[in-house]
């Protein structure tokens, strides 16, 4: 007569232990993409404001579309930027003090929002080359102003990307003088 032993074996409980132990690695892994997706989608919304903002006071100051050309901020490469003669917070300001004071509020956004972050303002008549926005501008009179923004990302391991940033955002102004 035969008895049957009911169980588990070593081999069976291994592999039980495994098979759990690659869905939470998985599992992990899914939180942190989607957390560095949250993240990035957080850049995106800060670049898009802070130059819709830019974009609003320009309109306000249309006079002093040549001082706004001025800017082209690298935070790597100016981490402090130096401040106006007038800030202009809440002061009666002429227009070309306030234009400096709203170059340098960009220049101070872009160092505290954005992870070694870059702001541009240029003439570009030509956005988009092969799909993706560049930090050259095409220039020309006629060519419409244009706000670029963009930060230097992290590899996954969380160490800085060496290279330069492409924009993230990119809002025409619209023709100014």
């Amino acid at each position: 007569m035969r008895t049957h032993v009911f169980g588990f074996t070593l081999l069976e409980i291994l592999i039980a232990v495994l098979v759990l132990a690659l869905g939470i690695v998985g599992g992990v892994a899914l939180q942190m993409a989607a957390l560095r997706a949250r993240h990035q989608a957080s850049l995106l919304s800060q670049a898009t404001q802070l130059a819709t903002g830019l974009a609003e006071r320009m309109r306000a100051n249309p006079a002093q579309a040549a001082t706004y050309l001025t800017l082209n901020y690298d935070a790597v490469a100016e981490p402090a930027p130096a401040p106006p003669a007038a800030l202009c917070h809440g002061a009666a300001c002429v227009a070309a003090e306030l234009a400096l004071s709203d170059v340098y509020d960009a220049k101070t956004l872009v160092r505290q929002n954005l992870p070694a972050g870059r702001v541009v303002i240029c003439r570009d008549a030509a956005l988009w080359a092969g799909g993706k926005l560049y930090w050259p501008c095409s220039g020309g009179a006629g060519a419409p102003l244009v706000i670029k923004v963009g930060w230097r990302g992290k590899h996954p391991d969380g160490t800085p990307q060496a290279d330069e940033p492409q924009p993230g955002v990119a809002v025409v102004v619209g023709a100014m003088p």
